[in-house]
């Protein structure tokens, strides 16, 4: 499937993809990684204290949300993070390069980007001492997944572009491979997705949103 992406300029000057067949963005025009800093990390992220930290992300995209976390990581070398990260239509290699999150986010370390991207499939690269990752080139809804996951980042297009993504099914699925304490995090607050990842299992609450956003959803097992 040939998906045409265009780069654009979000409000913190950062970029995100637009894809004009669905009418979406990879990520918020009030600012990508102010949105994935809100949402993943602080509202995910920062919650854990523990030494090791098993990340589950659903939807690798622009390796944004990754490459922030790999950052924390090795910042923070209290913590040893294994990521996993499912996407099933990675970026073509030209894009990627385009791409501005390394020199905004890490200019010292920028490399690192380009590197997750670069990283082989579906085995798991220790990429620093404190960071090993794991992309999975497959259809989350349907491959197998980790056990004992410690927190989720849930970033698939929003449920009206792809509700494939935001079954019943997928967050029973997500329960179930989750630890006692784990957390999963979303930028998407509907009603709907609230109450789906409530049956599943998770106690959910509605917390501010990123710029531009009202809420956001955290669940916990």
């Amino acid at each position: 499937m040939e998906i045409k992406r265009e780069i654009l300029i979000t409000a913190d000057g950062s970029h995100t993809l637009f894809v004009p067949q669905i009418n979406e963005h990879y990520h918020s025009v009030n600012g990508a990684i102010q949105e994935s800093i809100h949402v993943f990390i602080e509202a995910g992220l920062h919650q854990f204290s523990q030494k090791q930290i098993r990340i589950l992300e659903i939807g690798f995209g622009t390796g944004l949300n990754a490459f922030l976390t790999f950052k924390e990581a090795e910042e923070n070398s209290t913590q040893t993070i294994e990521y996993i990260s499912i996407e099933r239509y990675p970026l073509p290699e030209e894009l990627v390069d385009r791409l501005n999150f390394g020199s905004l986010i890490w200019p010292e370390r920028e490399e690192f980007f380009l590197h997750l991207h670069r990283c082989s499939w579906n085995k798991p690269i220790k990429i620093a001492e404190h960071f090993i990752f794991t992309k999975i080139e497959d259809d989350s809804n349907s491959c197998p997944l980790p056990e004992s996951i410690d927190l989720i980042y849930f970033d698939a297009f929003a449920p009206e572009k792809q509700p494939e993504m935001w079954t019943q099914e997928i967050f029973d699925k997500l329960y179930a491979h989750t630890s006692s304490g784990g957390i999963i995090v979303t930028y998407c607050a509907k009603g709907e997705v609230r109450r789906k990842m409530q049956q599943a299992g998770f106690k959910m609450e509605r917390l501010p949103g990123p710029p531009g956003k009202r809420h956001m959803l955290r669940g916990v097992k």
